[in-house]
């Protein structure tokens, strides 16, 4: 008897392998699948509930890993102004870019980087500020320190600023439940070889997320920041101190941002195999992408050109990268097809 063919002897067993091969669940009714979605949800609820919790009672950790970027953005002048870092004691009190006439009204060398200390004096029962240059500093390295202030301007800005902190961080901690979670949910309503692609997907995706976040903190965000500073010294207005509540939004929004963006070779691939995209459909939209590439650019990252480029650039590889490897799978699949035919013959 073939092995495809099921036994007559046992009906029943033979329906259960379908069922199991092709479906990959029971059949539930419409009850059962909300009492399911009713236990997600409470149980997604407790987890971010008890990950909150545990983020809020080390927020002062979490803040420090957030402030990372800030303290590592660095700026590079331009023009030929010269640059002066005014110091009180250990402290650096203001980055100021002077003009000639400045210059030489405080006496200055003409180096381009200065560090300038303020010093009290004392001048008989008097005691005056005194000026003067300070060779000992290494000023170029102080200069393009961004030097900004974290602040809550409002009493209960602290209290905003530790549940942002703890929600942001509970979400990030878990999310790899809650993916549990939903797969419990979602998966037995799959058929086997939809489970097999998505599986092998996920195998990626985590991988990518990481590499997207990673992409962002350590190289894209530190830009962004001196840019962002940089344009508002342009305009002529003051940088020196950002809200902490829209410091930690932005910085939390654009790294999920960046994470989710580097999942799309996943979710284009995985389509490509359960024949939603194919080769042809994501060659004709390569255009598209650039345009949705850049706007996402835009709508995540600072308004200005140079870090929506950086976040388009990585965005539009990962594309190119997935329609080849949907061009590959394809000739492959061809080429297998033609073999198939040969062997027929």
């Amino acid at each position: 008897m073939p092995l495809d063919q099921p036994d007559s002897e046992h009906p029943h067993d033979a329906d259960v392998e379908v069922l199991d091969n092709d479906e990959g669940g029971p059949v539930k009714s419409f009850l059962e699948h909300l009492e399911d979605l009713r236990w997600v949800l409470i149980k997604s609820s407790v987890t971010i509930g008890v990950a909150m919790m545990i983020c809020l009672i080390g927020g002062n950790y979490v803040v420090g890993v957030i402030k990372r970027p800030l303290e590592k953005a660095k700026i590079n002048y331009s023009g030929k102004e010269q640059v002066a870092v005014v110091l009180l004691g250990t402290n650096r009190l203001q980055t100021l870019r002077l003009d000639d006439a400045q210059r030489q009204s405080f006496l200055l060398p003409t180096n381009r980087y200065l560090a300038v200390r303020v010093e009290p004096v004392a001048i008989g029962s008097n005691v005056v500020l005194t000026v003067r240059n300070d060779p000992t500093v290494d000023a170029k390295e102080l200069a393009e320190q961004m030097k900004v202030d974290l602040s809550t301007l409002s009493p209960a800005g602290g209290f905003m600023v530790a549940f942002q902190v703890a929600f942001y961080a509970g979400l990030a901690v878990s999310s790899p439940f809650i993916f549990y979670f939903l797969a419990q949910f979602i998966f037995p309503a799959l058929k086997w070889n939809e489970k097999k692609y998505i599986y092998r997907g996920l195998g990626f995706a985590i991988p990518l997320f990481i590499l997207g976040v990673c992409f962002c903190y350590f190289l894209l965000m530190p830009v962004a920041l001196a840019a962002s500073q940089l344009y508002s010294t342009w305009l002529g207005l003051s940088a020196d101190i950002w809200r902490a509540e829209d410091y930690i939004s932005f910085v939390c929004k654009f790294m999920l941002g960046m994470g989710l963006g580097f999942e799309m070779p996943v979710v284009i691939l995985v389509l490509v195999k359960l024949g939603i995209l194919n080769y042809a459909i994501l060659s004709k939209a390569r255009r598209y992408m650039i345009v949705i590439n850049l706007v996402l650019g835009a709508v995540l990252t600072t308004p200005e050109v140079l870090t929506q480029v950086l976040m388009a650039i990585p965005l539009q590889i990962l594309y190119e990268i997935s329609v080849w490897i949907a061009w590959y799978w394809e000739r492959q699949e061809r080429k297998r097809a033609r073999e198939a035919g040969e062997d027929t013959e």
